[in-house]
């Protein structure tokens, strides 16, 4: 079937059976609801509670230590079993809490539907309420409406929509109801459409509708959203990983050890339930069970960071994801333009002028690097600007300042007119309306007719300049008016090229003094003062943003709805886009396929006329290359290619509830420079997250390899799974946290982002990781030796002898955490003040093991006893032998980090 833009209106209409004048009858109105269903977006079914809640317990190492749960349970070892329960339980609960902070896009799109329409039924105009739409149903819509489904337009007049939301456009669209469109034509160009969520910003327009719910526009975008899942994070994969190395590696150190008890024998009950107490401590020295608990704080500690440099996370693990991000894809208007139009260059006395500022009220008119004086030539063309004009400047509430309200091309010339010195309340005031000619499509052009204080009577006109330069018969040159002759006209019409090259929008001003007897003049024989040549501004601190992902090794490429000589020169003044870089439009990509797609995008730095499902295939072929991809925008068609991208990333200020909801994290500043204060934090947060997870790992090394070597030299447990679980937790958890918030190296922003298939331990890490566990095991049996010595060998270790051996383990762990802040340089180089959350989570270990070592009380539930003074020099002594070795190795090496 041909689409309804590429038909005329009429055709449309008798083709949904309908009648312009009479619209539908109210049986057939309801026959068709219960045919097509209401007006409505319909959610896909959540996950039942129960359901959600289980996830939250699927993950690889928690599955384990619920293993080792059981096991512990089964042994008889009731207080380890509690332990890591109550670790599982918290772990779930905060996961579970933290991601019901639910995904409300479509709930937030439905927001976008007017809840009432003004629709023609029964020969009559009534409001009905938008959910009981259907096709064929005659609608009105006037300044200011929400369009409340998509429709063709039947009758238009001066019609203006705001589709930025939808589309990406920049300025207010002007709709045609006579056009008749080719097939495919992209969504943004289809000028005799409107589309559900679209706003009114001028005129009037009756209509057809031709698709309501999930056929609109909008409601693609909803299936969409439906059907984009938001992948894993990097550390969600990564530490899936280690899991799978921990298990495998454990696995096959419980079955050496179990080899060697049968070698041993005698195979018998006790034998068999002393084997599984060596499996239960084993499992607890080898997951770290803290590590999922320390992630998740320092990723909220991250979180709390961000807020102060205006970035807000939805979704914890997005900050660990920012850290590798590679692309991002980026939307133009409202992310790098300031989404408000902005005079930015005037030709008025043979010269073309800038216009500094932004879109606020500071700046002036220059010309040649200095301020443009008020000439009369200036004076009227700005003037003129002001009166033809229904916008108007009022006082925002919360500033205090002045600001334009109204539609933003005519908004704009007022600011403009401020910035030349041309008070607006005067020019009105000194200007009273008689009548206006309201801008049509046509005749491209508005008009006003006003009395001046001394009662002349002046016709002031603004309009494209084609069809303007055509209605003068001369031009204003200071205090006299020339002839337009050829050679003036090409001259003006050479400016308004120039400008139209550099995708700025332009407006002619010109005007005539009329007779009192002429009540209707004509657009003719008119005055030419100048043209105002304006845009969406690009954001003065893009630039430096986009330059500082370039050297942090980012590529930054433009998607968006907007045109593509805009597009271009949006991005030619951020310095994104240079001569030699590829600009595909959304029409090319539908001729491209996935592989092709997929084989050209490292070439294509902006992407412009695209729709949302040109965003999401641009999104997917970048994933497919390997890219860590994070997206941002504001608008509804932004939304599932926020969700489909490693990180969405949504404007607060400007961005809608949909974006927001879909997105991982929201700029509070609408900044696009915020994204690399967030990238910065991303890595940072990144890096001392290995560090602690190098921490963790290294130290459960030494606890398996402290445990697996007893075994194999037969002697008696060390250490109590209760123990493991004191140090893993208690202990090992502090300084991992202190870890968490060291401070982050200065070269951090000038690294290449780190691949998404990179380990998280790299295998000459994990040969670090190995010698200092060997180390500590190594320091740790020793003490026990020596206790157990003094004990006499008792085939069962006593108190002394795993006192010795846990307080070893645990100080030696602590002296550790200060090796962990770099595998190559010195600890002495780092400075020991430059963490004091580390001194204090030494310092704060330290005392709790002294209390678990000297209160009777813990004594006794963890096997421990007090030590004397000559039994601490041995555990300090030994403690510092692993630091010691370490420090060597470091020394001996030439390269740095």
């Amino acid at each position: 079937m041909t689409e309804p833009y590429a038909r005329t209106a009429e055709e449309v209409v008798a083709e949904l059976g309908s009648n312009v004048h009479k619209g539908l009858s109210s049986n057939e109105a309801a026959n068709r609801l219960l045919q097509h269903g209401p007006n409505e977006l319909k959610e896909a079914p959540r996950e039942p509670l129960w359901k959600r809640l289980l996830g939250q317990f699927t993950d690889l190492i928690v599955l384990v230590l619920i293993a080792a749960a059981i096991v512990s349970l089964f042994v008889g070892e009731g207080i380890d079993t509690i332990a890591i329960i109550a670790i599982v339980l918290i772990n779930g609960i905060l996961g579970f809490v933290q991601e019901e902070r639910a995904e409300k896009s479509l709930a937030a799109l439905k927001k976008l539907a007017a809840p009432k329409a003004r629709v023609i039924r029964d020969g009559q105009t009534q409001m009905v309420e938008s959910r009981l739409l259907v096709p064929g149903d005659i609608v009105e819509i006037e300044t200011g409406d929400f369009v409340p489904a998509d429709v063709r337009l039947v009758h238009q007049m001066n019609l203006q929509l705001d589709e930025a939301p939808l589309t990406g456009e920049s300025t207010p669209v002007e709709k045609q109801h006579d056009a008749i469109l080719e097939p495919r034509t992209p969504l943004g160009d289809r000028r005799n459409m409107a589309f559900m969520g679209t706003i009114a910003t001028y005129g009037r327009g009756t209509a057809v509708v031709i698709a309501t719910g999930m056929k609109t526009e909008v409601g693609k975008i909803a299936g969409l959203l439906q059907a984009a899942e938001s992948p894993s994070t990097p550390l969600q994969k990564r530490l899936e990983s280690v899991g799978k190395v921990l298990i495998w590696a454990t696995g096959i150190i419980v079955v050496v050890i179990f080899i060697l008890e049968i070698v041993r024998g005698p195979f018998t009950t006790q034998n068999i339930s002393a084997m599984f107490m060596v499996a239960v401590s084993l499992a607890v020295a080898a997951i770290p069970e803290g590590l999922p608990a320390v992630v998740t704080i320092a990723l909220a500690l991250g979180v709390q960071r961000m807020v102060r440099r205006h970035v807000l996370i939805r979704k914890l693990p997005s900050v660990e994801t920012l850290g590798c991000v590679s692309v991002i894809c980026t939307d133009k208007t409202g992310t790098l333009t300031q989404n408000v139009m902005t005079v930015r260059k005037m030709y008025v006395d043979g010269k073309v002028l800038d216009v500094t500022g932004a879109s606020g009220l500071q700046g002036e008119i220059t010309h040649g690097g200095g301020k443009y004086p008020l000439t009369p030539g200036l004076d009227r063309m700005l003037t003129v600007g002001s009166v033809c004009n229904n916008a108007k400047l009022a006082v925002n509430e919360e500033t205090k300042a002045l600001k334009a309200v109204g539609d933003p091309t005519e908004s704009s010339l007022l600011v403009a007119a401020a910035k030349g010195g041309v008070d607006w309340s005067r020019a009105v005031e000194s200007y009273e309306r008689i009548d206006e000619i309201p801008f049509d499509s046509e005749r491209k052009a508005m008009s006003v007719i006003v009395r001046d204080k001394e009662g002349r009577i002046f016709l002031f006109t603004k309009g494209a300049p084609d069809v303007v330069v055509q209605r003068c018969a001369g031009v204003e040159a200071g205090d006299k008016v020339l002839r337009m002759d050829e050679a003036r006209k090409q001259e003006i019409l050479k400016a308004n090229h120039d400008f139209s090259e550099s995708a700025l929008r332009v407006l002619a001003a010109a005007c005539k003094e009329v007779s009192e007897d002429d009540t209707e003049p004509e657009e003719n024989n008119l005055t030419f003062l100048g043209l105002f040549a304006m845009m969406d501004p690009p954001r003065m601190e893009v630039r430096d943003a986009i330059a500082q992902c370039r050297n942090a090794g980012i590529r930054t490429v433009m998607v968006t709805g907007d045109h593509k000589n805009t597009a271009v020169a949006v991005a030619r003044e951020l310095g994104l886009w240079s001569e030699g870089d590829e600009v595909v439009s959304g029409v090319e990509i539908d001729e491209l396929s996935d592989d092709a797609l997929f084989e050209r995008i490292e070439k294509i730095r902006i992407f412009a006329r695209v729709s949302a499902e040109h965003k999401m295939r641009v999104v997917k072929a970048w994933r497919r290359k390997g890219q860590v991809v994070a997206v941002t925008g504001d608008g509804v068609n932004d939304a599932p290619a926020i969700k489909e991208a490693d990180i969405g990333i949504s404007m607060g200020i400007t961005g809608t509830d949909v974006t927001k909801e879909a997105s991982d994290m929201v700029l509070t500043d609408d900044n696009f420079a915020s994204i690399v204060a967030a990238v910065e934090e991303g890595r940072s947060i990144y890096a001392n997250i290995k560090k602690f997870i190098h921490f963790l790992l290294s130290c459960n090394i030494g606890e398996v390899l402290t445990m697996f070597l007893a075994s194999l030299v037969g002697w008696a447990v060390p250490l109590r799974a209760a123990q493991l679980l004191w140090i893993n937790l208690v202990t090992d958890g502090f300084p991992a946290l202190a870890l968490g918030v060291d401070p982050a190296q200065k070269d951090i922003m000038r690294r290449k982002p780190r691949r998404s298939s990179e380990p998280v331990i790299a295998g000459r890490e994990f040969g670090i990781m190995s010698f200092q566990g060997f180390v500590i095991a190594v320091a740790t049996l020793v003490a026990f030796y020596i206790g157990w010595s003094r004990e006499g060998f008792p085939q069962e270790a006593g108190s002394l002898s795993q006192t010795l051996a846990f307080s070893t383990l645990v100080i030696s762990q602590l002296f550790h955490a200060f090796d962990c802040r770099s595998t190559t340089k010195s600890i002495f180089s780092r400075g020991f003040f430059t963490n004091p959350s580390l001194l204090l989570a030494f310092a704060g270990s330290l005392a709790l093991q002294m209390l678990v070592i000297y209160l009777t009380p813990l004594g006794r539930f963890f096997n421990a006893m007090p030590l004397g003074a000559a039994d601490m020099a041995i555990v300090f002594a030994l403690s510092l032998s692993p630091v010691a070795a370490t420090e060597i190795i470091k020394v001996s090496r030439t390269k740095g980090v």
